[in-house]
């Protein structure tokens, strides 16, 4: 290894020049790259589309709709839509959704649709219509018309609000944009909702709500523009911390100048792979900045302690890299490997996160372990000697932290922690898969969309969270009363489960049209035995009602859920599959899912399965990495045993915070576990060798923060108050997210320099005292 390394710091420091050409080379191509980037939200990034509901939903997508829709509620202040002026609007808004590129044209729904028609009896059977006529006049006399026309159409609560204070207009979303052949921009569809629609038809009387993935996409991503004020706070403060610690102004734009690289390569190299940034990735920049900064000052402070020490800042610089290029070399390659093992969740949101993070953090290794001290060797020993060390101002608080090592201090360092983990491990048992809150989740209660989203489930008797099962039977099985009557079944079981709103079915309308034919006698609201019957009361269901296909061998059963949280979806769902099991038959099948709920449960249960895996793998590759880079199994104890444990307190944390387990938050155990092992890491592989020569574990330990300890408590401290001002956002996912990684950061360094130590004198018993 010592060969190895000789010859890497031979081959970089002979050749700076052509070394720092070459990354100047790179760092432009790549600038230019970076700038070319752009958002990128995507539905179908967001679902598990291997996952057996998806494959159920993507079926029978085209003829009965997905889970990509957009809902637009149309409303009038004064509380009734019956006037000209609400009419106008909503016809207006109506037409310009059926325009916008990316809408499925023939699924656009409300009052005003084609397909909107209403059925009633009459002394010679059924009349029905249009429920706007041909001729329609918003006068007094044709609102009349329309009222008792959307009262006939049985659409109140649905396409009419319960109070008659708005309408809905809504459609679904191409994954294709059918002018460009391109992937559908959700962004820009979305800037368009608020432009074209909200905006150009909202007035002192009518308001406009909307809401829908691609609308939910796109406010995330407004609200993700104010990360890059965050962004520059942080890197303010970063700055000013890093000049505190090292007194000299040189020393601080280095390893700050360097970690700003790395995110510019990181966002050059997503550029020219293809990718863009999607708005729930659009923190990882910031972590790999905070990753290469606790790097960079690390190798900042070893070359200045050199300095110091008399040496001339090219020696010092070389030596620096030697010393560091292993121990910083392995803890960000079990970061990397770390977020690589993301890449075994079958979501694409999280795969790009993966890859994004772990290019990120790849290239610190050539930015901050390389590029630095190539630079640092250039400066004049002055300007590194400007830079005050850090030994005097340090030897009181090391003092006490070296007390870890004594006995007695470390049983009651370590059990605490057992205390804590022990508390930890049990709150965690009752962490949750998938969203907590209604609403959107990402945004916060009192944001525009989750207010719309509540509005709407105030005033229409259905809800927005919609689950779809797909009732799969041979040809003209609505012919069949065996068949109907299993269908009618499962939908009474169904309505009867809590959380369960409303279902609206075949059955359910033929069974109204049934009572049609027999002068609305509600005795006669059920199924037909005889097949002649039956037959007369299904024929008159169009399938432009999305309740059967053409040939009556897919009957979708869509099930209007009170909210999507965790629990609710999770009893649903498990009802569901025991009634399936009751009524299904050779012949007829009840499958999952589709509809926005079909997503959220075939997501939430990817999530829970990949959580275990995940853990697995991100633990394996730290422990692989650890016992090739220190050659021995209780250096490796001491560094992944604090890290599990701080895993587990973040866990707990999420539980008493209310953060469920989803899309977005999974990642942040792995990104967690990669964090903080490189505390670990930097300071035993101080201790390492210095244990294996005899040294008395204090003495090492004393060694270690002397040489590299002020780095780990200074970076720790710096980047989790960096992170801290992210409570701020306007993002509820960015709250969340900076309160986990702040308790991660600190924690994290806590436990490499009080736990790592008090583990050691169990470890380490057998040497010398």
């Amino acid at each position: 290894m010592e060969t190895f390394l000789t010859r890497i710091e031979a081959l970089v420091f002979r050749h700076r020049l052509s070394v720092l050409l070459l990354f100047i080379i790179t760092t432009c191509y790549l600038v230019f790259q970076a700038s070319q980037i752009k958002l990128d939200a995507s539905f179908n990034k967001n679902i598990p589309l291997n996952h057996e509901y998806m494959k159920v939903y993507t079926k029978h997508e085209k003829q009965f709709g997905g889970a990509n829709s957009i809902l637009i509620s149309v409303c009038d202040a004064r509380g009734d839509i019956f006037n000209p002026e609400f009419f106008t609007q909503l016809k207006s808004v109506h037409d310009q959704l059926y325009f916008i590129p990316g809408v499925n044209r023939p699924l656009v729904q409300s009052i005003f649709a084609p397909s909107a028609r209403f059925v009633e009896v009459v002394e010679d059977g059924f009349a029905g219509g249009p429920i706007i006529p041909a001729n329609f006049q918003p006068d007094q006399q044709g609102l009349a018309k329309v009222k008792q026309n959307i009262e006939k159409a049985n659409i109140v609560g649905r396409m009419v609000a319960s109070d008659y204070s708005c309408a809905m207009v809504s459609t679904q979303l191409m994954e294709v944009d059918p002018t460009t052949q391109e992937k559908l921009d959700t962004l820009a569809l979305a800037a368009k909702l608020e432009s074209e629609i909200r905006e150009q038809f909202s007035t002192d009387n009518v308001s406009i709500h909307i809401i829908g993935f691609a609308k939910m996409a796109g406010d995330i991503a407004d609200g993700a523009k104010g990360v890059v004020l965050f962004f520059l706070i942080a890197i303010a403060f970063t700055f000013v911390m890093v000049w505190i610690f090292c007194k000299s102004l040189t020393l601080t734009i280095l390893p700050v100048a360097c970690s700003l690289i790395a995110v510019v390569w990181q966002l050059g190299l997503l550029s020219q792979l293809g990718f863009g940034l999607d708005p729930m990735s659009i923190l990882v920049p910031f972590l790999v900045f905070a990753i290469g900064v606790s790097h960079g000052v690390q190798m900042i402070n070893a070359i200045s302690k050199k300095v110091h020490e008399g040496f001339s800042s090219k020696i010092a610089a070389e030596s620096s890299f030697r010393s560091l290029l292993i121990p910083g070399g392995i803890a960000l390659l079990s970061d990397t490997v770390g977020f690589l093992t993301l890449l075994s969740i079958d979501i694409g949101i999280i795969r790009e996160l993966a890859i994004t993070a772990s290019l990120g953090v790849a290239v610190i290794i050539f930015t901050n372990l390389l590029l630095l001290p190539v630079l640092a060797s250039f400066l004049s020993d002055r300007k590194i000697a400007s830079g005050q060390p850090q030994k005097d101002s340090f030897a009181g608080l090391r003092e006490i932290l070296v007390k870890a090592t004594d006995k007695n201090v470390a049983k009651v360092i370590i059990l605490i922690s057992a205390v804590l983990f022990g508390l930890g491990f049990w709150q965690a048992q009752n962490m949750r898969i998938g969203d907590l809150h209604a609403g959107a989740p990402s945004l916060h209660q009192d944001a525009r969309y989750n207010q719309d989203t509540f509005l709407i489930t105030d005033r229409y008797s259905i809800s927005v969270d919609i689950l779809k099962v797909i009732v799969e039977a041979p040809p003209e099985a609505c012919t069949f009363h065996d068949m109907m009557s299993r269908i009618d079944r499962f939908q009474w079981k169904m309505e009867n489960i809590d959380g369960v709103q409303s279902i609206i079915s075949l059955n359910s309308v033929s069974q109204a049209v049934n009572a049609g034919y027999n002068e609305g006698n509600l005795k006669w609201q059920s199924l037909p035995r005889n097949t002649a019957s039956l037959v007369q009361a299904t024929s008159r269901v169009e399938t432009s009602t999305g309740l059967l296909d053409g040939n009556c061998s897919v009957m979708p059963l869509i099930i209007f859920m009170e909210d999507h949280k965790a629990e609710t979806i999770e009893r649903v769902i498990t009802a569901v599959k025991q009634f399936a099991k009751e009524e299904e038959t050779d012949e007829l099948k009840f499958r999952l899912a589709s509809g926005p709920v079909g997503v959220m449960a075939a997501t939430n249960e990817s999530v829970s399965q990949a959580q275990l895996p995940m853990m697995i793998y991100v633990y394996g590759a730290v422990i692989i990495l650890c016992l090739l880079s220190f050659r021995s199994l209780r250096a490796t104890i001491a560094v992944v045993l604090p890290l599990y444990i701080v895993s587990t307190l973040a866990q707990a944390l999420m539980v008493y915070l209310e953060i469920g387990l989803t899309v977005s938050t999974l990642p942040v155990i792995a990104l967690g576990v990669g964090i903080g092992v490189d505390y670990g890491i930097y300071i035993l592989s101080s201790m390492s060798q210095q244990l294996r020569d005899g040294m008395p574990l204090s003495q090492a330990y004393r060694n270690a923060l002397i040489e590299r300890g002020s780095a780990v408590l200074f970076t720790g401290i710096t980047l989790a108050v960096g992170v801290s001002t992210w409570a701020f956002s306007a993002l509820k996912f960015q709250v969340d997210m900076g309160i986990l990684l702040t308790f991660m950061f600190l924690v994290n360094m806590l436990g490499a320099i009080l736990l790592l130590p008090a583990l050691g004198t169990l470890l380490w018993r057998d040497e010398k005292k």
